[in-house]
């Protein structure tokens, strides 16, 4: 979509109404968004404020794993977890699902996607099983999300994708070959190379970054954008467990990759698996959490050393918040997450999954 057409939708959907255009505001202003499980049994989609307080909730088909905000309009794209085939589009004012999103046959969603910064388009991470590659599926939101192409990931398994403030994004593709009649299991192990690719929004490779092959077993799985456009990104170990193997690491476009607090003990206690990773708001520090290690270690992006270690049940949502981190578990916690102490916020009946999105 050229820039012209995409300001004649924003200024289109300005005139369509005498009113002002929906937004988050009208939600009394959410601060986070996370997937769980009620007490009935049902699969949710829910908005928090920063007291943990629940402004909606929204019944999703199935077990959701990470969401996308619309940058203005109240909508939330909710996508199941891999290797669903559904995302949703939510009015978070009314309830109603405005568009129900499905691949072309032959793919499924991995369980994340981003806007353009401009709103008009969105994209998501998608796994071309067939032909065991990764895809960028392209929606536009001008046409009630309907599918208007799509272009390489620029590797396999394509899992998390932000935006950078330059409006190109990063993807990080774990690297890992899948196939819907086998479930989950991991088909490549022997060749396996994840990485990370820079694409502008047309889909162009700008860059890609690779690890060495000590860590080729290193799964790059979820990504948190500094202010600065610093990627951190979160891993998970592929190989034995029991080895004091980084699980993050930090790269800035045209410079070399980062791992960090590579000699670190503590990483042992992760069990090989980075759950979400999220910077505080000032990009000086880093939080990785572990639903399989019970732990949430803060880290300093400039020395790259860990600096607490906090030991938290099922934990593995985490989002920044005015002050450190807001973080949720699968026990029903929302956690208050500080440079030196977790703090309980609140108490929920809910089992929250993978991710808290701070909008």
């Amino acid at each position: 979509m050229a820039k012209s057409s995409r300001r004649s939708f924003l200024a289109g959907l300005v005139a369509a109404s005498a009113w002002p255009l929906p937004s988050w505001a009208d939600l009394g202003s959410p601060a986070f968004l996370s997937a769980g499980r009620a007490p009935s049994g049902q699969d949710m989609v829910a908005g928090l404020d920063l007291q943990g307080n629940r402004l909606f909730q929204q019944v999703l088909p199935g077990r959701g794993h990470a969401f996308c905000a619309h940058p203005r309009l109240p909508h939330v794209i909710a996508f199941a977890r891999r290797p669903g085939r559904f995302a949703h589009v939510l009015d978070c004012r009314t309830g109603k699902t405005l568009a129900q999103l499905q691949p072309p046959d032959g793919y499924h969603f991995y369980g994340h996607g981003c806007f353009s910064t401009d709103g008009t388009r969105l994209f998501t991470t998608e796994n071309d099983y067939e032909n065991a590659r990764g895809v960028i599926g392209v929606w536009s939101v001008q046409d009630t999300y309907q599918r208007i192409g799509s272009f390489s990931s620029g590797g396999i398994g394509p899992h998390d994708m932000a935006g950078l403030p330059d409006g190109s994004f990063v993807v990080a593709n774990g690297g890992i070959e899948t196939h819907p009649d086998t479930g989950r299991s991991k088909l490549n192990l022997a060749t396996m190379q994840s990485n990370l690719s820079y694409l502008s929004e047309e889909g162009v490779l700008q860059d890609q970054i690779t690890l060495s092959n000590d860590f080729r077993l290193n799964s790059i799985r979820h990504l948190a954008i500094a202010p600065d456009g610093t990627v951190a990104f979160a891993m998970q170990w592929q190989g034995d467990i029991g080895l004091d193997l980084p699980l993050a690491g930090l790269h800035k476009f045209g410079t070399p990759v980062r791992l960090l607090a590579e000699d670190d003990i503590r990483w042992r206690e992760m069990k090989g698996y980075g759950g979400s990773i999220a910077f505080d708001h000032g990009g000086t520090h880093l939080a990785i959490t572990s639903p399989r290690g019970n732990r949430l270690l803060v880290l300093d992006t400039a020395s790259g050393s860990i600096q607490v270690e906090h030991v938290l049940s099922d934990v593995c949502g985490v989002a920044p918040q005015a002050q450190g981190w807001c973080a949720t578990s699968g026990t029903g916690q929302i956690l208050t997450i500080g440079a030196a102490q977790a703090t309980l916020l609140k108490q929920t009946q809910f089992q929250w999954d993978n991710h808290l999105v701070a909008l």
